[in-house]
């Protein structure tokens, strides 16, 4: 029976990120480092969080002296997410000439993006009227601000882009929080929101053991062991604590 993906992403939003991040690294084989971003994407609206959206990818240059303006796949984007039966993520890769004077969006694109369907941007470039973008109803997680930008010249579209140290195909499922941004492995998306809640308990109950003071270490070490076998994550791979 295929995924509901919309049905699915509701579920994931329930849940913090990083608990996302940690539930992966014990149910997927996917390597750690391949899925989540750099700590240079921070979230510029916090007050909009979680974000859970399905990837929608170009590239932009909004820095470089003499930029011809280049809009005509911006709109082909945001035909493509008005199309979208899925909350999409817009995620733009910068390639300026100039990283630090990337401006990515404003307040004005994002009443448009949002209208469209889209619910949040993430980009290694910056963004301006971030106030405005919040209004707006549109997370955003970048590089940080930046006031102005040159002609905007998007250069690709729906093709696979390094942003944060990671890879983001178009199509792939972005989770994001104050905290950071990761991508969603597809080879576990289908058991994932079972195994959140089964590691939120996990780790309640686990932090709950930590905080004693009548345990050794020795002790600590081994009912941590003990509960993974009861949560049931030894049954995705050796647990090693």
């Amino acid at each position: 029976m295929p995924i509901d993906l919309f049905q699915l992403m509701r579920e994931l939003a329930d849940f913090d990120t990083a608990l996302l991040a940690n539930t992966i690294n014990y149910i997927d084989h996917t390597p750690t480092h391949d899925y989540y971003m750099s700590g240079d994407i921070q979230s510029l609206t916090p007050t909009i969080s979680p974000t859970v959206g399905v990837a929608v990818t170009c590239e932009l240059d909004s820095s470089s002296p003499d930029n011809p303006v280049a809009l005509e796949l911006y709109w082909q984007q945001l035909e493509q997410i008005e199309a979208m039966d899925l909350p999409a993520v817009w995620i733009i890769k910068t390639v300026g000439e100039r990283p630090d004077h990337e401006c990515v969006i404003g307040d004005g694109m994002a009443k448009v993006l949002t209208r469209a369907g889209c619910i949040g941007v993430v980009s290694d470039g910056r963004v301006r009227d971030v106030a405005g973008v919040t209004s707006a109803g549109l997370a955003v997680y970048a590089r940080g601000k930046c006031v102005h930008h040159t002609a905007l010249r998007f250069t690709k579209i729906n093709e696979p882009v390094n942003i944060g140290g990671i890879t983001v195909n178009p199509g792939d499922v972005i989770h994001a929080n104050d905290e950071g941004v990761i991508v969603v492995p597809p080879t576990c998306l289908e058991i994932l929101p079972e195994q959140l809640i089964s590691m939120r308990a996990f780790e309640h109950d686990l932090h709950r053991q930590w905080r004693r003071t009548d345990l050794s270490i020795a002790d600590k070490r081994r009912i941590g062991i003990e509960l993974f076998e009861k949560y049931g994550f030894t049954k995705f791979k050796n647990i090693e604590l």
